[in-house]
């Protein structure tokens, strides 16, 4: 039997529960506004580069295994059948791209890295982990600070950085190793 106490306790907190159930109720039944076009817009555009990364990853599997499979035959599907200009679908908006754990091939359809560079960036990222910015990004060599800008809106990053930097935090920078001069000689 609960003391006198314990009775004002679980009526308050009943009441509390009580009075939070009545303004979630109030809630559902009046509803959010309706966004504005504007915002339907922007989320109509945000849902759609999803789905395209999406499908986009799914439809590069897909094609790989059918062109091994069908060798040389590939080339007479319709598309390669049809006259230029016909059923053509306009571009696709640019995958999203996730740096942290994209392949070579994936890092390559981004504007302005070639092959080379996409597998610079998985090494960097296989040796010292995920990226999880831009800015760990420029540790790659060969990517500064404008490609860095000109890839941000077509890249993302799930993972956090394994070291990450601080200002004025000197050991937590990758060693940077030997360098040798123009002339051969090696220093630090």
């Amino acid at each position: 039997m609960p003391t006198p106490g314990e009775r004002k306790a679980l009526l308050f907190l009943g009441t509390v529960v009580a009075l939070g159930a009545a303004a979630r109720g109030v809630a559902a039944l009046h509803g959010p506004a309706q966004p504005d076009a504007a915002a339907r817009s922007a989320l109509d555009t945000q849902i759609g580069a999803v789905d395209s990364a999406r499908h986009g990853k799914s439809a590069r599997k897909g094609t790989a295994r059918k062109k091994r499979a069908k060798g040389a035959d590939h080339l007479s599907s319709p598309e390669f059948d049809s006259p230029a200009g016909q059923n053509e679908s306009p571009p696709a908006a640019p995958a999203i791209v996730d740096l942290d754990v994209a392949s070579a091939a994936e890092i390559e359809t981004l504007r302005g890295i070639g092959p080379a560079l996409a597998a610079r960036i998985v090494a960097d990222r296989d040796s010292l982990g995920p990226f999880g910015s831009t800015g760990e990004l420029q540790r790659v060599r060969g990517i500064g600070t404008r490609l860095a800008e000109k890839i941000g809106p077509q890249v993302t990053f799930s993972l956090l950085p394994r070291h990450p930097r601080t200002a004025g935090d000197e050991t937590s920078a990758p060693p940077r190793g030997r360098r040798k001069s123009r002339r051969g000689e090696s220093h630090n």
